[in-house]
């Protein structure tokens, strides 16, 4: 997609479409007041008829328009209230404005850029820049009639008098984040057959050339060797060998912290031999997420020249059932000595996650994130647009809940109390790796803390936000490449725990 961000009047926009937000005062001044009167006060006679409300996302399209020269469809939407005039409205705002228009294949698109009394222009310019590139991705990458084009030009039109460089950077940065995003969800939507081990890691490899990032692939020898025996245990069901992706990125002074993210790469989980139902197998291409979401944020913070040590570590794996596959009552030694009991072979995201953990702190930390698609008694907890965070240190745990809500993006930390861990307890080994019925997801948490070896930690079980069950005006179905936002927010600033 190109872009251009121009300080020019919203009535000289040059597209075949012209996108400008309206508040739900409908306060009809500025530049908005200019444009009605080049329209022969066709959005006053709007709002006096009541066809012109400003609520949150509500969309008014205007074909035919008279009274610009380069310009005849200008679509509205509306901005809601001042409380809902935040990151996650003028997302919402945009993005569904976007997708309103982009079931034609080659839209060129202007949008008049609003002053949100919440945000800073800035930060405006940069929601609706990532917005523009969001909303023309779909997930119908196999139909011969697609639902979904990206915009093939994007004219951001803000005031004479804003700051242009500034906003130029803010734009750039939103087309980068909205690009890290898409990458996420189109990994997401991938099918299986597509996306396995071996070519997720290719697809790493190739953004890691992209973005000047190191990258190192390990394959199963190398795994053997580190003792990765949970992680192994997962992979020996499916005729796919597993791969572990490491990338780094480092534009800091030498004494910075590292940051590190991990992520599940489950790229089909079938339960194993505890196998899934069809309807509970259906979506489990997107069990991956995880993964994902650390490739496409490592992506973005490289792109953006971030000032951050960061390292991002991927353990990929299919789970499968067949005669090679673990089984119930088995025991794996974990690369850390930790034993484990296996217990329910469709509770395999937390093994791979135990050894690429561990590989993680031993390489040397100062703030450790893990997202996975974990439970889905997470899901049951929080529904299917709200991460759990459950953390072992409160301000690391702090400075990812700041980020996400800065971000837009719905987090809710989950209580740690020890008394969970008694639930994991094994009578043949250390641990067991399913703690029963209740408090599925803080159990899964509680698994994982025996593996960060103290280090300031947050696990992000993003089961129910990584893949949307269906499309909403403001929201594509499938992946949705939820919390590369957030990470990107948090790398900003990053500071030691």
């Amino acid at each position: 997609m190109a872009w251009q961000l121009d300080a020019a009047p919203w009535t000289s926009a040059d597209a075949d479409w012209l996108i400008i937000g309206i508040p739900e005062s409908c306060d009809l001044s500025g530049p908005i007041a200019n444009l009605d009167t080049a329209l022969g006060g066709q959005l006053t006679r709007l709002k006096e008829a009541g066809d012109l409300t400003g609520k949150l996302s509500e969309l008014v399209p205007l074909r035919g328009v008279q009274g610009l020269d380069k310009v005849s469809r200008i679509l509205i939407v509306g901005l809601g209230k001042p409380e809902q005039q935040t990151e996650a409205g003028l997302h919402k705002a945009f993005v569904t404005a976007v997708r309103q228009i982009s079931s034609k294949e080659k839209q060129r698109v202007a949008v008049a850029i609003p002053q949100v009394a919440n945000l800073t222009p800035e930060t405006a310019v940069q929601v609706i820049a990532a917005a523009t590139q969001i909303g023309g991705q779909g997930q119908d990458l196999y139909r011969t009639e697609r639902q979904r084009y990206p915009l093939s030009n994007v004219q951001l039109l803000i005031q004479p008098s804003d700051n242009l460089n500034l906003l130029k950077d803010a734009a750039a940065a939103g087309i980068i984040i909205g690009e890290a995003v898409n990458l996420t969800r189109e990994l997401v939507n991938q099918p299986p057959s597509v996306i396995f081990p071996i070519s997720f890691a290719a697809r790493a490899e190739k953004v890691a050339q992209d973005c000047g990032l190191k990258c190192e692939i390990f394959d199963e020898n190398w795994l053997k060797k580190e003792r990765m025996n949970a992680f192994l245990a997962v992979s020996q069901g499916s005729v796919q060998p597993p791969r572990m992706v490491v990338l780094e990125y480092n534009n800091a002074p030498a004494d910075a912290p590292v940051l590190t993210l991990v992520g599940k790469g489950v790229t089909f989980d079938s339960g194993g031999l505890s196998l899934k139902p069809t309807d509970g197998m259906l979506t489990m291409k997107c069990d991956m997420a995880g993964a994902a979401t650390v490739l496409g944020t490592m992506q973005a913070i490289a792109r953006l020249k971030l000032p951050i040590h960061i390292r991002g570590m991927m353990g990929l794996t299919e789970n499968m059932p067949s005669g090679s596959a673990f089984k119930l009552g088995d025991v794996m030694h974990a690369r850390n000595g930790v034993t484990i009991e296996n217990q329910n072979t469709d509770a395999e995201g937390r093994l791979v996650l135990a050894d690429v953990l561990s590989y993680a702190v031993d390489c040397g930390t100062d703030g450790l994130i893990d997202l996975a698609t974990l439970t889905g008694a997470c899901v049951v907890a929080l529904g299917e647009e709200v991460v759990g965070a459950f953390s072992n240190h409160q301000g690391w745990c702090d400075q990812l809940l700041a980020a996400s809500k800065r971000s837009g993006e719905d987090t809710w930390q989950m209580p740690m109390w020890d008394h969970f861990n008694e639930l994991n307890k094994s009578e043949v080994a250390d641990i067991r790796n399913t703690g029963g019925r209740w408090g599925g997801a803080i159990t899964a948490a509680k698994f994982l803390e025996k593996f960060v070896g103290g280090r300031p930690w947050v696990h992000l079980d993003i089961a129910g936000p990584a893949f949307a069950s269906s499309n909403k005006p403001y929201r594509e179905g499938g992946g949705t490449g939820v919390m590369v936002k957030t990470l990107v927010e948090l790398a900003r600033g990053f500071a030691r725990p």
